[in-house]
């Protein structure tokens, strides 16, 4: 398949020294977190990652991919690299490849698109923009603009860029990334503007 490789992989381990609720200064807690490439949320900790052992409730998922922003407290920076802050409770997150992981194309209020991430429905969603879709050649994964404070880029899960290969169009020969996206009858040019950001930070 032209499009992605085989996600099928075992999560990574989890670093070492830390406990979950650990409190490093009076009234504060640290948690920790892992999200996957399917976008689920779970203790970072947990022995079992699956579907049944994931975070579910909305209303929490909601709140916390809405917190999430990049870790720069000065704690834990290198194995979680992001972090999704409540009051005195920091909640640590690494991700298998990013945090943001795009799940389903739905059609907004407003009559536009969205791309919904993290089990969040229209409550976490960003405007699909098709022109920006970029593919990674490197790893062939696809991606789309997300959150600012989030990195800026989200991982499009693997089931919806399955869904979208068949809109590509291939022009500049093999492993170069696609140059077209064909969407509700429009032929987008694709800017490839997120792939330097993507190579300078690193993709799984």
């Amino acid at each position: 398949m032209r499009l992605l490789r085989s996600l099928l992989r075992p999560p990574r381990p989890a670093p070492p020294g830390y406990r979950q609720g650990q409190s490093p200064a009076p009234g504060a807690r640290e948690y920790f977190y892992y999200v996957d490439h399917q976008g689920q949320l779970f203790l970072d900790d947990a022995k079992v990652k699956n579907f049944i052992t994931c975070f579910k409730d909305k209303k929490f998922l909601v709140f916390f991919f809405k917190q999430l922003q990049l870790n720069r407290s000065g704690r834990y920076q290198d194995a979680f690299p992001y972090l999704s802050p409540c009051g005195r409770e920091h909640n640590f997150v690494r991700c298998d490849d990013r945090p943001v992981v795009f799940t389903h194309v739905l059609r907004g209020r407003a009559g536009g698109e969205l791309l919904s991430y993290c089990g969040g429905g229209e409550q976490l969603a960003v405007g699909f923009e098709p022109h920006k879709l970029a593919l990674l050649p490197e790893n062939g994964r696809l991606y789309h603009p997300g959150p600012p404070k989030a990195g800026g880029v989200g991982l499009v899960k693997s089931a919806l860029a399955f869904e979208l290969s068949s809109s590509f169009e291939y022009g500049q020969g093999a492993g170069a990334p696609p140059t077209h996206f064909r969407w509700q009858g429009e032929r987008y040019a694709l800017t490839h503007e997120l792939l330097p950001l993507l190579r300078a930070h690193g993709s799984a």
